[in-house]
């Protein structure tokens, strides 16, 4: 059975992540989507292990003593992190796993695990991120004006990454995500495992 393989996907925010991330998951089996662990309260209907694991300040602090996280960042207050476990256990099982981080995350990812599958997602133009921050509702102009700006800081990493996704469609997204993850599998140094059986 071939071990799965890690993929870090970073963009924007506002550029479509999550809807496109979920329409990938319900295209593809054998895809595991990292669930990041915390040290923040649950909000209403947040289910442990499914939108978050939830831990005290006291164990996160042990797990990385242990260096039990692929990455972790304080924000605001609350830790948030990777654990390997649950990354390693997935790729055991042949599955390939998908982590949603930003840039700095998956720099601690990469230098820990440079196998890792960067993938950048963009948005079509400047013009339509600003058109879907601002559709969304949940931000002022100010605030939006301050996603733009990280968005451009952001960009700047792009060519840093393995892959560059356009998110003009989520159907195209998903379709050219589909083929990076393929195409990793096709590299020869698998193929020949498999068929050395190794």
């Amino acid at each position: 059975m071939r071990k799965g393989r890690t993929f870090v996907v970073s963009g924007p925010s506002g550029v479509g992540k999550s809807t496109v991330l979920k329409a990938l998951l319900e295209s593809r089996k054998n895809l595991y989507f990292s669930v990041s662990a915390t040290t923040r309260d649950p909000r209403p209907g947040e289910l442990d292990g499914i939108h978050y694991h939830f831990m005290d300040v006291e164990s996160f602090r042990k797990w990385i003593a242990m260096d039990q996280f692929l990455e972790y960042a304080e924000y605001v207050g609350n830790f948030y992190g990777t654990p390997k476990k649950f990354v390693d256990d997935a790729m055991e099982a042949g599955k390939d796993v998908i982590l949603d981080i930003e840039i700095q995350g998956a720099i601690q990812v990469c230098s820990k695990r440079p196998d890792t599958v960067r993938i950048f997602i963009a948005p079509p133009s400047w013009a339509e991120l600003e058109r879907r921050l601002t559709e969304r509702g949940t931000d002022s102009p100010e605030k939006i004006q301050k996603r733009l700006l990280r968005a451009k800081v952001e960009f700047q990493t792009a060519h840093t990454y393995d892959y560059f996704v356009i998110n003009d469609t989520v159907e195209n997204a998903v379709g050219e995500l589909n083929a990076i993850i393929t195409a990793e599998h096709c590299k020869p140094q698998e193929r020949m495992e498999i068929i050395s059986g190794r």
